[in-house]
């Protein structure tokens, strides 16, 4: 396996967000996290990233216990995050926001070699190359910051609610994306709250609730879950 979280716990404060969870991702696959808001979702992205230390439990990427490591130091080994919200630098153009993406990388022909691969995924971001990341649409930026976090040439890309606040058309437009970069060779794990779109592309999927993990399946089973539509697509 790719990703080993075992049992794990994270707290904010007295709060406890995750409840021993546990869960995998294997190399190659689309593993997509669903759940309502509040579930635990992103808390488990920034668990993965070294974002937020765990209380209890063990994180393991390609066969090593990365728990007690570094955020910038997990982005070395391979985990590269596309956060929520975006998080662009506004006053860098697009291809100095795609640039940072590389920092801790020196091999300047491989760099370029991404950047063109960034613009080839996302035409876009090509045309708007010297715009400021301030002036993109929603859109726009959601592009770029995945563009971003595939420049350290991760293993792992996790990709935090990359449909938020999306138009239908372009919500469709990302998921295409996410599938070709998987195809390419790059490890998927996709927190969304599109459900539908999400589960369509997994390979396999978690449902959490309330920081625990309360379902498990290939993409299919879950779309296909009585108490998953339900809950999550909109129709009983």
């Amino acid at each position: 396996m790719l990703l080993e979280i075992d049992n794990v716990t994270l707290a904010y404060g007295r709060i406890q967000a995750l409840h021993g969870i546990s869960l995998t991702v294997g190399e190659g696959e689309v593993v997509a996290l669903i759940g309502a808001n509040g579930a635990g979702k992103s808390t488990t992205m920034r668990a993965i990233s070294g974002l937020r230390p765990v209380s209890q439990g063990t994180i393991k990427f390609d066969g090593q216990d990365i728990t007690k490591l570094r955020a910038d130091l997990r982005v070395i080994r391979g985990v590269s995050q596309s956060p929520e919200g975006r998080g662009i630098f506004p006053g860098m153009t697009v291809r100095e926001n795609l640039e940072m993406g590389a920092y801790t990388r020196r091999n300047r022909t491989e760099i370029n070699e991404d950047l063109q691969r960034a613009f080839t995924l996302f035409p876009r971001l090509k045309e708007r190359e010297k715009q400021t990341g301030g002036t993109l649409s929603g859109g726009e930026q959601q592009m770029l910051a995945v563009g971003r976090a595939l420049m350290s040439r991760p293993k792992l890309l996790l990709l935090d609610e990359p449909s938020m606040g999306l138009a239908p058309m372009l919500i469709q437009q990302i998921f295409d994306i996410i599938v070709e970069i998987n195809q390419q060779g790059t490890t998927v794990l996709l927190v969304e709250q599109n459900a539908q779109q999400a589960l369509s592309r997994a390979h396999r999927a978690y449902v959490l609730e309330t920081g625990r993990i309360v379902k498990e399946g290939t993409g299919r089973e879950l779309l296909n879950d009585p108490a998953v539509k339900d809950a999550y697509l909109g129709v009983a």
